[in-house]
C-alpha cells in the first residue's frame, strides 16, 4: 500500500523552503515529505527508526540527501555525527503510517490478523510482552492514559482473565477480547481502536519521544527556522500546543491548528483527525 502524506502542501509551505538550506524530515517513512522538500530546492536530513524506511531511502541519491536510521528524539546526536551545523526546518509527521498498518506482520492494526508486535524499530518489548506481563492496574493505566478509554479497567480485567488461560499473541485474539469487553451498545468507533493506540504509544514511548524531539528542534534550529508537526490525536496535539505556548525559543506561527480540507478528508480518510501546528525560531 502506498502512503499518501497528509496535508503535504500545507506542511511544506509552513517550512518556508530556502534553496540550499538543510531541513530535517524526522519521520521519513516512504519519503513523501523529503521528496517535496528536495523538489523545492531544500536539502534533507531524514530520520526514521523503522528499518523498512531505510529500504525506501536507498532510492534517494545525491549530496543533498542524508538518511539516518534513528529516532527523531536523538536529533542533536545525529547532527553531531553528520557534521551538519545549520538546520532551517524540522518536520514531524507523527503516528503510524498506512504502510505500517497494512502489514499484518507488524501488528499495528486490529483489522488484520498478525503477531501482536507494534514496535517501530523491531527492538525491545513488544505489545504481546506488555499485554501478557503488565499488571491489571498497569494495563488499565496505559489504556486510560494513552487511549483515553473510559472502559480501561473493564478492558484490563478482561485481558488478565483471558491471559491466565492462554497467552495473548495475536492481534485477532486481542481484538476479539476487546469486542467482548465493551458494553453492547452503539459505538462511534471500533472497541479495539483506543486500546491498540494506547499499546502502540506505550511500546514505542511515542509521547516521550515527541517531547524530546520538539525540545531538541527548538534548540538546533537556526534563527527564522521552523518546527512543523502533524499530529493525529489529542494527546500529541496538546503536547505540541503547550510547547509552542511556553517556548522561549519559538514563536507561534499557527494561532489555530490547520486541518485538512473536505476534499482531502474524503480522498484520504486517515487525514480526518490530523492537526498541523508550527513555530518559528526567534532570531536572537
Amino acid at each position: 500500500m502506498n502512503h499518501t502524506p497528509v496535508m503535504l502542501k500545507e506542511s511544506i509551505d509552513l517550512l518556508t523552503i530556502i534553496e540550499g538550506q538543510w531541513y530535517v524530515d524526522g519521520t521519513f517513512g516512504a519519503g513523501g515529505h523529503s521528496t517535496e522538500i528536495l523538489n523545492r530546492g531544500g536539502r534533507v536530513l531524514a530520520l526514521d527508526k523503522d528499518p523498512a524506511a531505510a529500504d525506501h531511502a536507498q532510492s534517494f541519491q545525491g549530496s543533498d540527501f542524508h538518511f539516518k536510521q534513528s529516532n527523531f528524539r536523538d536529533l542533536p546526536h545525529v547532527l553531531m555525527t553528520t557534521g551538519i551545523t545549520r538546520i532551517h526546518g524540522v518536520l514531524l509527521d507523527l503516528g503510524v503510517s498506512s504502510m505500517q498498518l497494512s502489514q499484518p506482520e507488524r501488528g499495528f492494526s486490529y483489522r488484520n490478523n498478525g503477531p501482536l508486535d507494534m514496535r517501530m524499530d523491531q527492538i525491545g518489548t513488544n505489545a504481546a510482552d506488555l499485554v501478557n506481563n503488565a499488571t491489571e492496574a498497569e494495563l488499565a493505566e496505559i489504556i486510560y492514559r494513552y487511549g483515553e478509554d473510559h472502559y480501561s479497567r473493564r478492558i484490563a480485567r478482561t485481558i488478565v482473565k483471558a491471559r491466565s488461560i492462554q497467552p495473548i499473541q495475536s492481534t485477532q485474539t486481542l481484538r476479539e477480547l476487546l469486542e467482548s469487553a465493551y458494553p453492547n451498545k452503539k459505538r462511534r468507533s471500533h472497541p479495539a481502536r483506543k486500546t491498540f493506540q494506547a499499546l502502540r504509544i506505550a511500546v514505542n514511548d511515542e509521547l516521550g519521544a515527541l517531547k524530546d524531539g520538539i525540545s531538541s528542534a527548538g534548540t538546533v534550529l537556526s534563527g527564522g527556522g521552523r518546527l512543523v508537526v502533524l499530529s493525529y490525536h489529542s494527546l500529541e496535539d496538546r503536547i505540541m500546543k503547550r510547547f509552542l505556548n511556553q517556548s522561549l525559543d519559538l514563536q507561534v506561527v499557527t494561532k489555530r491548528p490547520i486541518t485538512p480540507s473536505a476534499h482531502e478528508e474524503s480522498s484520504n480518510p486517515r487525514s480526518r483527525s490530523a492537526k498541523l501546528r508550527a513555530g518559528e525560531k526567534v532570531i536572537a
